[in-house]
């Protein structure tokens, strides 16, 4: 019941980052729409956040917290504090140094990750600038990536879990606020996500205090855990970050096609990383401690039961949001983003993207959960080579696709790579025993397929019936979506009661226990 307790604290803020990150689209739609300057800021908000993704968030996470965790645990909080002060020192000098370097490189660094945008166009120059703007949001966002992972250690999984959310709010305000002091509202926005960077920074700092987490700062050295910290990371560069890379090599080649490519792909992955995120986030935060501990005192049945209730959890999100990406994208489009300069033939492009990476979406939250085993196990060997040949396999997915499909062969190419990462990740980890699938996953992952097919088919229904709603004012739309997802939503609930994948009364047992 902690991880389910974990989980739904983490999924419950990430939900909430995801509805104010919705709002913060549809306006950028309506004010960008997939223009030239809409491609730049696109492309100024990925560099950074990839790093931070993978790096910061992905393999500083998996790689600090179980050490910072056993210093914790075998040394005390005092020289947990003193660790956790030396790496945010290091951290702070070697990306402080990286920082300044990319972003006075910057008129090179385009040309790399993207190499469509040609000098002396518009959107060259404003990727340019943009992206010198937001860079500095890496270096704020990594450190605090350090004091929410202190946070996670401490089992208060709230703060850093509800951090993305000052993100969407800062890049909101500035959006509408601050657009008339700037050239455009992408440089705007630019200033808004370092801004933000310095917002969470200071939140995580806070929450750091109250909860009288020690933190001492050192001068910075390369002691003997932060070496072995680095060391850690190398390989889980790329373990961590597979689906980030996936994504940052489909800008890449994006920006080879007509503006607006660039855009599509944004738009489709913003609705794509609603349920990735909830359950592929909520999952790795908190199985990976647990599972952690349950290996280490060699307890097979508790870490067979963590194993396998997690991707109960990840099936039972993530089949039937595919279903939705695939039957009703262009329903969900229309109604967030066809506003102002959003057209209806964008809307058309973005929906054939995001069907792509809806055929995905199940792989890569079920690859969580086989990639946590692995760093649980202390194996970051085999997600390496799996993650190598996955990026490989996606880069020349992408350009054979592109010359039939266009952008949608991109999205397309980055969803079926996922099913081939998640398949080569079970057969490694079927070779362990408390690792392996228990009789319940194999009787309910039959069962959320076909509940998932019922919705499908009624979702089909109410999407035909529906339709002319979809060309109608803003208030006609949203209300027409509403009845087509609660539509979804109420026969996938009441399939999955009737086929007994979860019933009302084991909702009421957890709630007397919590309670309890």
């Amino acid at each position: 019941m902690k991880l389910l307790k974990a989980m739904a604290t983490i999924a419950g803020f990430t939900l909430l980052s995801r509805v104010a990150g919705m709002i913060r689209d549809m306006l950028t739609a309506s004010v960008l729409g997939a223009s030239p300057i809409a491609d730049a800021f696109f492309v100024a908000l990925k560099l950074p956040n990839f790093f931070r993704r993978v790096a910061a968030e992905g393999a500083f996470s998996v790689s600090f917290i179980p050490l910072y965790s056993k210093t914790l645990a075998q040394e005390g909080e005092e020289e947990a504090g003193k660790f956790s002060g030396e790496v945010f020192s290091v951290m702070l000098l070697i990306l402080s140094v990286f920082s300044t370097i990319l972003m006075l490189a910057m008129p090179w660094v385009i040309h790399v990750i993207a190499p469509g945008f040609y000098e002396g166009t518009d959107r060259y120059e404003a990727a340019v600038s943009l992206t010198q703007i937001t860079f500095p949001y890496l270096l704020l966002m990594s450190l605090v990536a350090l004091l929410g992972g202190m946070l996670n250690a401490h089992n208060k999984f709230a703060p850093f879990s509800a951090a993305p959310i000052i993100f969407n709010l800062t890049l909101i305000a500035f959006m509408i606020l601050g657009t008339p002091f700037f050239p455009t509202a992408g440089h705007a926005m630019a200033v808004g996500v370092s801004v933000s960077g310095i917002i969470q920074l200071c939140m995580m700092a806070y929450f750091v205090r109250r909860h009288k987490i020690m933190f001492h700062w050192q001068r910075p050295k390369l002691g003997d855990k932060t070496k072995q910290l680095f060391r850690l990371m190398g390989p889980g560069v790329l373990s961590a970050g597979v689906f980030q890379i996936n994504l940052f090599v489909d800008m890449i080649v994006a920006s080879l096609l007509p503006a607006g490519a660039i855009s599509f792909l944004y738009y489709a992955d913003r609705l794509n990383q609603l349920p990735l995120s909830m359950a592929g986030i909520a999952v790795g935060t908190a199985l990976l401690p647990m599972l952690s501990k349950a290996l280490v005192s060699q307890d097979k049945t508790e870490s067979n039961d963590l194993f396998n209730r997690s991707l109960e959890f990840c099936f039972f999100v993530a089949i039937p949001s595919a279903v939705a990406l695939l039957i009703i994208p262009a329903p969900m489009i229309a109604t967030l983003f066809e506003h102002g300069k959003f057209t209806a033939s964008e809307t058309l492009q973005t929906s054939y993207v995001l069907m792509g990476y809806g055929i995905g979406l199940p792989a890569y939250i079920a690859s969580k959960v086989f990639m946590t085993a692995f760093w649980a196990h202390g194996d970051t060997v085999t997600p390496v080579k799996i993650s190598i040949l996955t990026a490989l396999s996606n880069v020349a997915l992408c350009l054979l696709l592109i010359g039939t499909l266009g952008v949608a062969g991109i999205s397309l190419a980055t969803g079926l790579v996922g099913w081939m990462q998640v398949y080569l990740l079970h057969k490694k980890l079927g070779r362990k025993e408390e690792l392996a699938f228990d009789e319940r996953l194999r009787t309910v992952f039959p069962k959320i397929a076909i509940c998932s097919c019922v919705m499908a088919i009624v979702l089909a229904g109410l999407n035909y019936g529906l339709q002319d709603y979809f060309h109608g004012a803003l208030h006609i739309k949203i209300l027409a979506l509403l009845a087509l997802i609660g539509g979804g939503a109420i026969t996938y609930a009441l399939a999955v009661q009737v086929s007994g994948v979860l019933k009302i009364s084991d909702i009421k047992t957890y709630m007397k226990r919590r309670k309890g």
